[in-house]
């Protein structure tokens, strides 16, 4: 899952950065308004953390505009301040929680895990299909009593199948999604992990297989027996 730190405190957002990924999501960083605002719109986002006090436009302002936009990605506001006028502007703004600093990782956490099983996100313990189990805490790809262990960039990719199933998703799609809006990663990085994918399916035994439809995408397809 993909999440965007909006926030002007560098030490700050990168210090949460480092915090999510260590629990598995992929974060990118905005420290203003405005390109806070210009990512939140790519729509790739899962959710967002934003703070309230930032340059060039505040939190406030930001979610107004997204949600004014028709953006409906899950916004937890982070802010010094404990007003209570300040959290209702930011709920009536379009914002979904309000967390005031200092706070506990674990309390940000939880209410990240909220937010995306508000959006209908799944975020049980597992996916599955065909004989293989993807668990989302580990990163483990499993089958039977075979499993292995997934890079980052590769969990991602293969939660996104797992959640798509037989639906096709585009190459543009799984860039966007896994390397973020401002990668330069290139197509033929998706062909690699996927080649990557493919060999660890190969390696527990699993019957289903990455399958790939022309100058459209990718998608899961269960091997006939």
């Amino acid at each position: 899952m993909r999440l965007l730190v909006v926030e002007d405190e560098q030490r700050l957002a990168d210090t949460l950065a480092d915090i999510l990924q260590d629990h598995n999501y992929l974060v990118d960083v905005c420290y203003d308004g405005e390109a806070g605002f210009d990512n939140a719109m790519s729509g790739i986002y899962d959710a967002i953390i934003m703070d309230v006090m930032m340059p060039k436009k505040n939190g406030f302002e930001v979610v107004r505009a997204m949600r004014r936009e028709g953006n409906a990605t899950p916004v937890l506001m982070l802010t010094a301040r404990n007003d209570t006028m300040d959290k209702v502007t930011g709920l009536d703004c379009g914002a979904d929680y309000y967390l005031t600093k200092p706070f506990e990782m674990e309390e940000l956490l939880a209410c990240i895990r909220a937010l995306l099983r508000r959006q209908g996100e799944v975020v049980a313990e597992e996916l599955a299909y065909g004989n293989v189990t993807l668990n989302l805490s580990t990163c483990t790809l499993q089958c039977g009593q075979r499993s292995v262990r997934l890079s980052a960039k590769e969990f991602e990719l293969m939660r996104i199948f797992m959640s798509n199933k037989e639906n096709i998703v585009s190459k543009e799609t799984l860039l966007l999604k896994v390397w973020g809006y401002e990668s330069d990663a290139e197509d033929n990085l998706v062909e690699v992990y996927i080649s990557f994918l493919r060999k660890k399916l190969d390696f527990i035994k699993a019957n289903v297989r990455i399958d790939v439809v022309r100058r459209v995408g990718y998608h899961l397809e269960v091997r006939a027996e």
